[in-house]
């Protein structure tokens, strides 16, 4: 069996290839505008280094950026939106969040672009409470508004997001049908099957961005299914829960997609991390343009149905990333009083840092690691990119001059930032939540997270960074170790003392059957499909509600059961608890799951063995000044000692800096460990 993972950043896309489970085979491309070519362009090689052609390929796995960026660019379809007569302006209103108290003049809290006023209608119908039409849906307006939307405003995708309509979702399935009838081909996302649960500012926004990005979505996965051809096997997506499914179902509900890459990172440092006996992690993944930042905890990543995307509400399980604007692409620049910062801006792909030699000029983090000796320019990506040295130092002597230091002073101060910034990040997803990061492992991947993470767990007082094998590909990795998952939710509002047993039971039945349904019709042949229960509770009369799991059939225990573990769950997330008030379920949730074979990371072939020992020396930069480096190389580290820092590892896909004071140690699974002294 041959598997190929693809994962598209900002600055480079990364494939793996797994062949039979035991080797593994990586490569980084340059990522490219149209996206497409670079994808294609990394597949071709690596399927060269691997020995194979594409006919040979089982399946590929896609991590992908194209909905993100198009939320984050504005460059969705033009969207309308169909609400109930009365309700047009949800989006707009949202949920009265000012956060300054008398400002007449803050902009909404969803974007405009999304949906204007102008193409937003409302229209004649109405679902009751319990579910029952209270009036009809009127046709005749339903069809003039969606003729207008088309005709007349150029409307590519439209969203449907009716009052009640997660309790019967009857009236937003005639919509769509008689959209279908009209204007075949039209996009069309419905609230009842994008997020049919209540709340209507947040329904409507799910529902919203998934009409927004969906044509997007449907063009990408044409193309690259067109590109990748049919001999090359199945094309399956990551989601933002970090778990995959097939391309088609992902078609059908896109906004699912858009963590789809952070996702896949997370999933891969718990695989890694954890096959070597690590269960509690802070994930720190930076690229060129990013760092993303995750927690998992007693060997279970982190999972939010409250997410945000640029500040925006996105209602929808996804795995719990703190994004911040740092990676090895960010460029350092000065404010009107001399101040220095480094990003959120980031050089890209192109031009790039200035070492790239793509005619950037302005000097990033890159360039600063270059200037401090921590990354070799005739190593760079393996061999494979030669860095122009002299171009890095020529963009930090410049800021350096405007800072009246000298280029080693100017990089350093770079890094101080940046570092800082991660750090800052980390104690968001864990001080900030109630938990201490010195419990913790650092795992550090993409293509910079090993030269940073020792100096930013050496802030926070970490005692150990993991930097798992092949870490500047460990997304594309954890796209080909993830398993298939499908999730359902419905609204099920019952006090919990008073619920209704049958009712909740056949409820997670009918939950369970369409996630069985979906994977056997998408996913793999003689895979067992299990099914896990949950539910969202609250206190009866808060606002919001916490997911605990519910274990086995809806019976009077299995409910007790579910209200102490919400209790528990409330004094962890909030510091308190009260089991004398009664608690609510507010939905039911239910997740199929496929659980695909994993390859045995302790036999996966390392490529062979390379000289033991420092391979050079060179000058190299740290905070107590220039010290004399040993280098090495990370086929060259094995596991019987421990080598004192400073020293510099050097890996085909990443640096590995490790500072005056702590140690490097290799274990049994491959993994580099850097521990404080």
């Amino acid at each position: 069996m041959l598997e190929i993972g693809i994962d598209i950043g900002g600055t480079f896309t990364d494939v793996v290839c797994l062949v039979e489970g035991e080797s593994l085979f990586t490569v980084k491309t340059p990522s490219t505008p149209d996206v497409v070519g670079g994808v294609i362009a990394g597949v071709d090689r690596v399927l060269k280094l691997a020995g194979y052609d594409h006919g040979a390929v089982s399946v590929h796995v896609h991590g992908t950026t194209v909905a993100t960026n198009a939320i984050l660019e504005g460059a969705g379809a033009v969207t309308g939106l169909l609400t109930t007569a009365g309700h047009e302006d949800a989006l707009e209103i949202g949920r009265q969040k000012r956060s300054r108290m008398y400002d007449l003049f803050l902009d909404p809290e969803t974007p405009g672009f999304l949906a204007p006023r102008w193409r937003r209608i409302g229209i004649a119908e109405r679902i009751g409470g319990s579910g029952e039409v209270v009036a009809p849906l009127d046709e005749a307006q339903l069809a003039d508004a969606v003729d207008d939307l088309v005709e007349r405003q150029g409307v590519e995708s439209i969203a449907i997001c009716y009052l009640n309509s997660y309790l019967n979702p009857d009236h937003e399935r005639r919509s769509r049908e008689i959209i279908a009838a009209r204007h075949p081909g039209l996009a069309v996302s419905i609230s009842a099957e994008v997020n049919p649960v209540f709340r209507e500012y947040e329904r409507t926004c799910a529902t919203v961005f998934d009409a927004y990005v969906r044509p997007i979505v449907e063009r990408y996965l044409r193309q690259l299914g067109a590109e990748l051809g049919e001999a090359d096997g199945g094309l399956r997506l990551m989601q933002s829960r970090g778990a995959i499914t097939s391309a088609s179902l992902a078609a059908k509900q896109p906004v699912t997609m858009v963590l789809s890459g952070p996702a896949a990172g997370v999933v891969g440092a718990q695989f890694a991390a954890g096959a070597a006996g690590r269960d509690n992690l802070i994930t720190m993944d930076t690229g060129g343009t990013s760092t993303d930042v995750s927690l998992v905890r007693d060997g279970a990543v982190e999972l939010t149905k409250d997410g945000k995307l640029k500040g925006y509400p996105l209602r929808l399980p996804m795995v719990d990333i703190n994004a911040i604007g740092s990676g090895g692409g960010s460029i350092a620049w000065l404010d009107e009083g001399g101040g220095l910062h480094v990003g959120p801006q980031s050089a890209g792909a192109v031009p790039g840092p200035a070492c790239y030699g793509r005619g950037g000029t302005e000097p990033t983090a890159t360039d600063a690691s270059v200037v401090l000796g921590y990354i070799n320019p005739d190593f760079f990506v393996g061999g494979g990119f030669r860095l122009d040295a002299e171009a890095a130092r020529r963009a930090v002597a410049d800021l350096a001059a405007r800072l009246g230091f000298d280029p080693a002073e100017a990089a350093l101060g770079t890094h101080r930032i940046l570092n800082a910034q991660m750090a800052e990040a980390i104690k968001l997803v864990t001080v900030k939540r109630g938990y201490d990061p010195r419990r913790f492992s650092l795992v550090a991947f993409g293509g910079a997270g090993a030269i940073h993470a020792a100096a930013v767990a050496r802030q926070l007082d970490i005692a150990e960074v993991v930097v798992p094998r092949n870490p500047g590909t460990l997304s594309a990795f954890g796209l080909i170790v993830a398993d298939m998952e499908y999730d359902t939710v419905a609204a099920f509002h019952r006090e919990a003392g008073s619920a209704d047993i049958d009712a909740m039971e056949a409820a997670y039945r009918r939950l369970e059957e369409e996630g069985r349904k979906r994977l056997t019709d998408e996913g793999l042949p003689g895979i067992p499909i299990e099914t896990l229960r949950a539910a969202d509770m609250r206190y009866v009369g808060q606002s919001y509600e916490l997911e605990v799991p519910v274990a086995g059939s809806a019976t009077a225990e299995a409910i007790a059961e579910a209200v102490a573990a919400f209790h528990r769950r409330h004094e962890e997330v909030f510091g308190h608890a009260d089991t004398t008030r009664p608690v609510e379920f507010v939905n039911l949730r239910a997740v199929a799951r496929q659980q695909l074979p994993k390859p045995n990371v302790a036999d996966v072939d390392l490529g062979g063995s390379g000289e033991a020992g420092p391979v050079a020396h060179r000058l190299c930069h740290f905070e107590g000044g220039a010290v004399e480096t040993p280098i090495y190389r990370e086929t060259g580290i094995g596991t019987e000692e421990a080598i004192p820092g400073p020293c510099i590892v050097e890996a085909p896909d990443t640096t590995v800096v490790v500072h005056p004071g702590q140690t490097l140690s290799r274990d049994t699974f491959g993994n580099l460990i850097v521990r404080a002294g």
